[in-house]
């Protein structure tokens, strides 16, 4: 079993162990097929992220407002896999399931705070398409790339800030008994039921948390496309269909994204949730959406693709002016 280590903090003795073992799934037969799988997803996520970010660095006419929140959004998702799906990998295919102490809450940290960048940035998405629909002759003016930078790394602070908090109540507690993580990762809830003194600051925050990653979130994007439908119901119905479409992979991002973590929380408060169902439920809502972002969002809309021609162009002349220059 983990060893213990004990910290003494202003006068109150808090016994933290040396190491948590994280149990991932029990008993299901053949559960490295489904590891397989999340090493496929990564490789797709880093391949479509990377790309995406690539392109919008490249092609100038892409350094907009609203690129910049795409661009923020591709690389949360790829900081937010690269965090996770490596070290579950390295954890239950190699079985290295110890994990120490200070490592498990800097874990819990990333994790937390890339999920919950990925809910705001699509928040800012949805104000961008609010205002785009709602205040057309205005948006150039509103939406500018100050503005968008100053909320993005809002966003960021406030996150990193109420994160850290979380985490550091973890540091408050004592653990003298199971030292079994029932999860795939340091997950926070998980982690403060082992200990042994009083968590109820711990369930405060776990609901704080809840509420500022998918509950507020959730409310303003729903509060937003309220406003737009009102907006669309005005005008003629080919501008309709217009900026409906440009609505509709934003809509479908907001679905993958909140849908999995709604439907799992409601389940746990309202009835019993096995834990391997559990564990399935939040690795798929972790990874999933960071692989099909950039595919929905981005890779199908007109600007990228244009952008990516204009990219393969630049390339082919380059490649036949150096082989030019080779040959003479």
């Amino acid at each position: 079993a983990p060893s213990f280590s004990t910290a003494i903090i202003f006068n109150a003795t808090f016994v933290h162990p040396a190491k948590f073992y994280l149990s991932g799934f029990y008993n299901i037969p053949h559960v490295k097929y489904f590891y397989v799988f999340l090493c496929f997803v990564y490789i797709m996520t880093v391949v479509g992220n990377c790309f995406l970010l690539s392109v919008i660095y490249l092609v100038k006419t892409l350094h907009t407002p609203k690129y910049i929140i795409v661009f923020n959004l591709a690389f949360t998702d790829l900081c937010g896999s690269t965090t996770l799906i490596p070290k579950v990998l390295d954890t239950f295919l190699f079985d290295r399931r110890y994990i120490v102490y200070e490592a498990c809450l800097s874990y819990m940290f990333f994790v937390f705070v890339f999920a919950g960048m990925q809910s705001w940035t699509l928040v800012t998405m949805a104000y961008d398409r609010f205002i785009a629909i709602c205040f057309p002759l205005r948006y150039h003016s509103i939406v500018t790339k100050p503005a968008i930078a100053a909320m993005l790394l809002f966003s960021w602070f406030c996150l990193s800030s109420v994160i850290a908090v979380m985490v550091g109540f973890i540091n408050r507690l004592s653990f003298c008994g199971s030292l079994v993580v029932q999860s795939f990762y340091c997950d926070h809830s998980p982690v403060f039921r082992l200990a042994c003194n009083d968590t109820s600051i711990n369930v405060v925050m776990a609901w704080i948390v809840f509420i500022i990653l998918v509950c507020i979130p959730l409310m303003l994007i729903s509060l937003t496309y309220v406003c737009i439908s009102i907006a669309l119901a005005r005008i003629a119905s080919a501008e309709r269909l217009k900026a409906m479409k440009t609505c509709t992979s934003h809509l479908m991002l907001v679905a993958i994204s909140f849908l999995p973590v709604l439907g799992t929380n409601i389940t746990a408060v309202s009835s019993y949730i096995h834990p391997n169902a559990r564990i399935i439920n939040s690795t798929l809502t972790h990874t999933i959406p960071a692989m099909l972002n950039p595919i929905i969002y981005s890779l199908k809309t007109e600007e990228v693709l244009n952008s990516i021609r204009k990219l393969c162009k630049r390339y082919r002349l380059s490649n036949t002016t150096l082989s030019k220059k080779v040959t003479s």
